[in-house]
């Protein structure tokens, strides 16, 4: 079983960060844990959305997180906090004018609530 995980499951210094990845591709082990668990994809979603993927480098994936889970919690744990502290210092211009027009739209009907 180690064998057929090591098939498609490969760490290699420079590539993905030195994380474990699908082998032939920058897809990470904790990309399609993050897909699986938080996003509730299937596996055969994950091969859809990803084609180039097979059903077997899925499963491997998976066999690969539950067999190293405190490592892969982890980095999915750094990568969320490292992605929280860039959203925190470079906030979306997107995000914050959207934020603008809900707060317009609802002063708005705060306003004719009043009138009424």
């Amino acid at each position: 079983m180690r064998t057929m995980v090591k098939e498609h499951v490969k760490i290699t210094p420079g590539i993905g960060g030195g994380k474990p990845r699908i082998a032939g591709h920058r897809i990470r082990v904790m990309d399609i844990v993050v897909w699986h668990n938080k996003l509730g994809w299937s596996p055969d979603e994950i091969v859809s959305q990803f084609p180039q993927l097979t059903l077997a480098d899925v499963y491997a994936a998976l066999t690969y997180y539950w067999d190293h889970k405190k490592e892969i919690e982890a980095e999915i744990r750094r990568s969320e906090e490292a992605e929280a502290k860039a959203r925190s210092r470079h906030p979306s211009k997107l995000m914050e004018k959207l934020e603008e027009k809900r707060s317009e739209v609802l002063s708005g009907r705060a306003y004719s609530k009043r009138r009424c």
